[in-house]
């Protein structure tokens, strides 16, 4: 692109994506929805316990801030002026919980991220005064089931047990949210007027009135003065920039979870098949709400990560996906990554990791392989589950998130669900949607959300190379190594949080080195 050209780029949106693995700052053109340019900073999870996961509340925002102006660094070097840049949106990873100090603007305690399970007392705690101990007992009220992953029961264990914060609300001093939260309550001001505010997408409830619409100026760095309008969770953020605008589009994200949304249009379903009824975005004021089946699956991208990191069989992500195509096969050993319980359908916290039929034979590329395999199989159960709530099955899955460059992965998820998987060529779809929902806020107006009016977006297409019968084979198999998973771990477990490591884990570790 000449120096004229990057000068005359038009209007400018940016966008905060701040993840459960990382935060990125991206920033798009308004006009034909290019990504100019990003930038990416990693951030550290904690796990002080088994089954807790925690993350620095201020490692977080201060990742934000680098990203936002090491982006705008790298558009100077492009003569892209950052003066373009006419607002901002926020998307976030959803569930996790953080409470802070209003007068100090100090977090009273690490963000427990969505995938902790220290809540798993709690939870049935409340079970037991829900008659029949029912989970779906609030489905009608919220959309979701009583369970460890949402927010709501992870204030409720910080409340019972950090005493920090139970001073602080007696003393009406703190504040909660979700990431969205935090970071837009720190970027317009913090304890000198920030602005308090959530979105439908990230919170607990059905109901639209808790919406406070966004059009708060950013008090500090290179974009100052820059208003933040838009904010979406990152599930919703992903549907919006698939285009999913029209009831029964639907996108699977693949992430260290992955997510299969599907929209419903303006009415709520209500599933009978294990999935969460959730918003999946409300463009305006005066704009209607839209709603979403979502199936939810905790460990996708994590297992790889797992491997790496815990099992230490690769140094990248990128050698797990050699490591698999080196073989081809499992050789039937199957992977459930159940490492913080199962999600949908199942919602089962008492679920835990399991490998499985492993022979002599099997060695580290088998693993990874059945790694891989297993983020297809749960996704193929949680479209199961769609297909039976929406009644029209899918013809074709649009998928998004930073898995989707494994085309291993792809080609195995098309050959478990027998229908073609189609990615877009521009892969940062999450951040991408709460560009859009920025540029088209009321009193921004940049960026166009009319069907005529968007970007037509080239993709690449996986189609099923395997025959329907090997399919079902694999995926029964699978569904009985998930029934072996179930029932490991309750909250009142003798060894819960305590044994460090035991004979069984020592034995594999050692025949995987």
């Amino acid at each position: 692109m000449a120096a004229s050209e990057r000068t005359a780029l038009g209007p400018l949106v940016g966008a905060i994506d701040q993840g459960t693995s990382s935060s990125r700052f991206l920033v798009f053109n308004a006009k034909t929805a290019e990504l100019l340019s990003h930038h990416q900073v990693e951030i550290q999870q904690k796990f002080p316990r088994e089954g807790w996961v925690e993350q620095d509340p201020k490692e977080i925002l201060n990742s934000v801030y680098e990203c936002v102006e090491r982006t705008c660094e790298k558009m100077k070097q492009l003569n892209i002026n950052i003066a373009n840049i006419r607002a901002i949106g926020v998307t976030n990873q959803r569930e996790t919980t953080v409470v802070w100090d209003k007068t100090t603007g100090e977090p009273l305690y690490n963000a427990i991220v969505w995938l902790d399970l220290r809540t798993q007392s709690t939870v049935e705690r409340l079970l037991k005064r829900i008659p029949g101990k029912n989970k779906t007992f609030s489905k009608f009220k919220t959309g979701l089931p009583l369970s460890t992953y949402f927010s709501a029961v992870k204030l409720r264990w910080l409340l019972d047990n950090v005493e920090e914060i139970r001073k602080a609300v007696e003393e009406k001093r703190a504040m909660f949210g979700t990431i969205d939260s935090w970071l837009i309550w720190s970027l317009t001001g913090g304890k000198n007027g920030g602005i308090h505010c959530t979105d439908v997408t990230n919170f607990f409830s059905n109901d639209v009135n808790v919406f406070l619409f966004l059009f708060a100026k950013q008090k500090s760095g290179a974009l100052t003065g820059v208003p933040i309008s838009g904010c979406l969770g990152d599930q919703s953020a992903a549907l919006v920039g698939q285009m999913c605008f029209r009831d029964g589009q639907a996108k699977n994200t693949y992430g260290t979870g992955c997510f299969l949304l599907c929209n419903t249009g303006q009415k709520s379903v209500f599933s009978e098949h294990g999935l969460i009824t959730t918003i999946a975005y409300k463009m305006g004021r005066d704009k209607p709400v839209f709603y979403a089946l979502e199936g939810s699956v905790a460990i996708a991208g994590a297992v790889v990560r797992w491997l790496r990191d815990n099992l230490g069989i690769a140094r990248t992500s990128q050698e797990v996906e050699k490591l698999a195509a080196d073989v081809g096969t499992s050789y039937g050993c199957y992977f459930v990554p159940a490492f913080s319980g199962l999600y949908a359908p199942y919602w089962e916290p008492s679920a835990r990791g399991i490998i499985c039929g492993l022979t002599q034979f099997t060695n580290k590329k088998h693993i990874a392989f059945a790694a891989l395999e297993a983020v297809c199989f749960q996704t193929r159960e949680i479209l199961d589950a769609m297909n039976k709530d929406c009644g029209i099955p899918l013809s074709q899955l649009q998928v998004d998130g930073g898995m989707t460059n494994n085309k291993i992965l792809m080609q195995l998820q098309s050959d478990i669900l027998c229908i073609p998987v189609v990615k877009p060529s521009m892969p940062e779809t999450t951040a991408l949607g709460a560009a859009m929902a920025a540029g088209a806020a009321e009193g921004v107006g940049v960026w166009s959300l009319n069907p005529g009016d968007l970007t037509a977006v080239t993709c690449e297409r996986f189609e099923p190379q395997i025959n329907p019968e090997e399919s079902e084979y694999r995926y029964a198999r699978w569904k009985k190594a998930v029934m072996k998973s179930m029932g490991w771990e309750t909250s009142d477990s003798p060894s819960n949080g305590k044994s460090k490591i035991n004979a069984g884990q020592v034995l594999l570790i050692s025949w995987l080195a």
